[in-house]
């Protein structure tokens, strides 16, 4: 298959940045998309030209580090993958494919596709925690849990932090990340002890970076490769007016 990426490059964070066409051909329809990358990236190499920068890891769809814009939509046109599980094969043969970085304030541009983060990890380390003695394994294997709650709280776990839900969102909104981070340990007995000081400081810090408010219009659900519900959102409004009446 053969495609025409434009793809944006940017030096710096003060670099103004730009789009820039390249031609990419015989490439197999079920390699994944940053594997189109690399081939790309050889063939610039090879060149001597600078290679396109793009964050990745585990290309597994689990690490949720390979996040980007591609045709406007995060991770791309497929729902529930990421940019590593994405096959060519979803694109036609000598289609443009447009490629740029996430686009929010809390997200600043480091180099090419390659964004900062750490907004995110700064809301963790604000409440997405547990500091009371929990025990062991068999100790949390121990305590019952209703088979409905487990399997919300783990909907809510599975969040990979990728950063899709700001990407889509018209007012860049992290309310789906930070509900799916409350959610998760409010559903839980290991998360009560510090459920109403975690959700207050979680929605501070989310404020404090920069964030805007959540637009209603579902985009975060419709963009996230684990298909989280907004439903997680509801419970993020509840636990936070709870906490602020306590």
């Amino acid at each position: 298959m053969n495609f025409t990426l434009e793809v944006w490059r940017q030096k710096n964070r003060d670099d103004t940045g730009r789009f820039a066409s390249y031609t990419i051909r015989e490439i197999q329809p079920d390699a994944s998309f940053l594997e189109m990358l690399d081939i790309l990236n050889s063939d610039l190499a090879r060149r001597g030209d600078d290679p396109i920068a793009f964050d990745h890891d585990c290309r597994e769809g689990i690490c949720g580090s390979c996040g980007m814009m591609i045709n406007g939509r995060a991770h791309g046109p497929q729902r529930g993958v990421a940019a590593c599980e994405l096959r060519v094969r979803c694109f036609k043969d000598g289609e443009k494919i447009v490629v740029e970085p996430f686009r929010a304030a809390p997200f600043p541009v480091i180099k090419d596709l390659v964004v900062d983060r750490r907004s995110f990890d700064r809301i963790v380390q604000a409440g997405g925690f547990v500091t009371v003695k929990t025990g062991g394994a068999p100790d949390a294997n121990a305590i019952p849990i209703p088979r409905p709650v487990a399997d919300e709280a783990f909907d809510a776990a599975t969040c990979i932090g990728c950063g899709a839900c700001v990407a889509a969102c018209k007012n860049s909104s992290a309310m789906l990340f930070t509900a799916a981070k409350v959610s998760h340990l409010a559903l839980l007995p290991q998360g009560q002890a510090e459920r109403s000081r975690r959700v207050q400081a979680m929605v501070a810090q989310m404020d404090a970076e920069g964030f805007g408010a959540c637009s209603n219009t579902y985009a975060c659900e419709a963009e996230c490769p684990k298909e989280i519900s907004v439903s997680h959102i509801a419970r993020l409004n509840r636990e936070y007016i709870l906490a602020k009446l306590k």
